[in-house]
């Protein structure tokens, strides 16, 4: 069984920034990342990162505004996000890569459990 436990949501204005946290325990992982979903729109890929190359992968949407980074060791992974817009106003849910998977396994399909989310409010 993995758990994950996020934090750093909250209310935000617009152009401003927020830094989201998790730490997942109960199982090892091979990568960490995040997902989110918005009301009425399907959930989405957002980060996510490679422990054992340190590669970073992003969305289109935030790319340029928000920085994964995290700790291996901790299974820790923080999402950096900057300049956020009222679209990114979503839930946001820890990601993580349990089993290893093969390298074409990218972006949303690497992931095989997410968290409960912490929400993420932008107001203009």
């Amino acid at each position: 069984q993995v758990q994950m436990e996020e934090s750093g949501g909250g209310l935000v204005q617009a152009g401003g920034s927020l830094t989201l946290s998790c730490v997942a325990s109960g199982r090892s992982t091979y990568g960490m990342g995040w997902v989110r979903e918005a009301p009425g729109k399907a959930r989405e890929f957002v980060a996510s990162i490679t422990w054992y190359s340190g590669s970073t992968s992003y969305s289109n949407s935030v790319k340029g505004r928000f920085t994964i980074s995290g700790d291996s060791a901790q299974n820790t992974v923080y999402l950096h996000m900057n300049d956020l817009k009222p679209e990114d106003t979503a839930v946001y849910s820890c990601a993580v890569e349990v089993y290893k998977h093969p390298g074409y396994y990218t972006d949303f399909d690497r992931f095989d459990y997410w968290g409960q989310g912490t929400q993420v409010t932008v107001n203009t």
